[in-house]
């Protein structure tokens, strides 16, 4: 992986809140690039309002456009055309590909990995990966800089607000259980 890996976030790693502000704010401390299209956002906030009723369609909109003025070149538009050109296992994750195509990518960020066959990848030179192991792979590279995030992500919740210990289970719930584990190696800086 590059010091500083080019990934298009899928719509399953957008979705848990608090994954999609670390992802942001690791790409915020330019540890890596993050990259989404406006159906990945479709795809994220339509799931999250179908899930989470009482958190309105203006709320996730005002979130997405925090995103994108957050990371004003993340949002990769103009691979549409692409799309119908890709083979993938299922036909509407292709538009994920070309998101990562475009944006010449590195990895695909998500959960589903099987979904991304890496024979299907490898013509890109693009990988699918999950937000784990792509937080594990920068952790190798710059632990200071993981962990500060960390620390300013743990001390931006306050609704309650958590201990170093319960932070890092909140990461380990989210799916980022090996980061959490080499977290746990800087208590004092949590």
């Amino acid at each position: 992986m590059p010091d500083c890996p080019i990934c298009v976030c899928d719509a399953n790693v957008l979705y848990p809140a608090q994954l999609r502000d670390f992802l942001m704010r690791l790409a915020l401390g330019e540890v890596f690039q993050a990259h989404w299209s406006e159906r990945i956002h479709e795809e994220w906030t339509r799931n999250v309002h179908a899930d989470y009723p009482d958190i309105t369609w203006e709320d996730l909109q005002r979130i997405r456009e925090l995103m994108n003025g957050a990371l004003p070149r993340a949002l990769v538009t103009g691979h549409e055309d692409r799309i119908e050109d890709l083979s993938l296992p299922d036909p509407s994750d292709r538009h994920v590909l070309a998101a990562a195509i475009d944006a010449r990518a590195d990895c695909i960020v998500t959960f589903n990995v099987r979904d991304f066959p890496a024979a299907e990848l490898e013509t890109w030179g693009i990988e699918a990966t999950r937000p784990d192991e792509l937080a594990r792979g920068l952790f190798d590279q710059d632990p200071d800089a993981i962990v500060e995030v960390a620390a300013t992500h743990r001390r931006s919740l306050t609704r309650p607000s958590k201990s170093p210990d319960e932070y890092l289970q909140l990461l380990g719930g989210c799916g980022l259980e090996e980061t959490a584990r080499l977290l746990r190696k800087y208590p004092g800086r949590i």
